[in-house]
């Protein structure tokens, strides 16, 4: 198991250093990083002043390596539009993008587990036709049409949800605000994650142990939760993982169109005002979540299948 851990985390810095080189490259080098100030970056003199100022005098590998240094001592940079510390911004959004992503996440694993079982369990049923049909027309839906039918339909039409907005109560308050945003994001992943629960199960329910298990006359209920699960939900923890790293990262298309005041929604805006280091920073944030979660993801997977730890 030691050397497994070592090889993932090998693994993962290796990772972060392509991730580094990408992102520094678009901040410096491919886009210029002061097109947020409009007509006054074309004066030479201003423009001498920023790159005195912000180090873009040097060359390429010092600036790599201040960059770098920065982001390690948890310094993100600061932004070009207000000369706000980006680590302050994402500070300030990132408790809303969490809310945000633990519903959802909670929404997907309780809609998508129980519906792959369910279907795999029931195989040939009503059931499993239902949720066959309507995770495959799920899969192919794009988040911001589904995100329109839900306020339409529970927001306008019926009147029984907000449509837009953050909720006003605090990040630790739940109420009916993120309802429909959490939603958006977690049936889509849902309808993923039950093909992907369904598949899995059917194929544990294949396996030589359950038939054994059954011949030992062990009840249905502890065969499906013991030897079926079990087994079933290994291959799954890895999708989990990668879900969870995208929502933490910040769902740029369902903040913007629920209004949500969280990383994706400034993600955007700082796109539209060319603030690089805004841009930079939350980009690199995402990373080093998604990073993070995935290294997770690995040791757990190692710890639930030993045999994958022998690789």
């Amino acid at each position: 198991m030691g050397r497994y851990i070592i090889r993932r985390l090998l693994q993962s810095v290796v990772t972060l250093f392509g991730a580094s080189l990408l992102l520094f490259a678009i901040l410096f080098v491919i886009t210029d990083p002061f097109a947020t100030f409009g007509e006054k970056q074309r004066d030479p003199v201003v423009k001498a002043q920023l790159e005195e100022r912000y180090g873009l005098d040097r060359p390429l590998p010092v600036q790599y390596a201040k960059w770098v240094g920065g982001v390690v001592q948890g310094d993100l940079g600061q932004s070009l539009k207000n000369n706000r510390s980006v680590n302050d911004i994402i500070a300030d959004k990132l408790p809303n993008t969490v809310k945000l992503a633990m519903v959802a996440f909670l929404f997907e694993l309780v809609i998508g587990l129980f519906a792959g079982l369910v279907s795999a369990v029931l195989r040939y049923s009503f059931w499993d036709v239902l949720v066959t049909i309507t995770t495959t027309l799920a899969i192919g839906l794009p988040a911001f049409v589904l995100g329109l039918v839900l306020q339409y339909t529970f927001g306008i039409r019926w009147n029984l949800l907000p449509v837009t907005g953050t909720s006003p109560d605090g990040w630790l308050a739940f109420d009916s605000h993120i309802i429909l945003p959490a939603l958006t994001l977690a049936l889509l992943d849902a309808a993923v994650l039950a093909r992907l629960m369904r598949g899995t199960t059917l194929e544990a329910m294949r396996a030589d142990y359950v038939r054994t298990a059954r011949a030992k006359g062990l009840r249905e209920g502890a065969v499906v939760r013991k030897h079926i699960v079990r087994n079933a939900i290994i291959p799954v923890v890895t999708y989990l993982g990668v879900v969870l790293g995208t929502l933490l990262g910040g769902a740029v298309i369902t903040e913007t169109l629920f209004n949500w005041d969280g990383l994706g929604r400034a993600l955007i805006n700082a796109i539209y005002e060319e603030n690089n280091p805004v841009v930079i920073g939350i980009v690199t944030y995402g990373v080093l979540v998604f990073v993070f979660l995935n290294l997770v993801v690995d040791l757990l997977y190692g710890w639930l299948d030993p045999r994958i730890r022998i690789q």
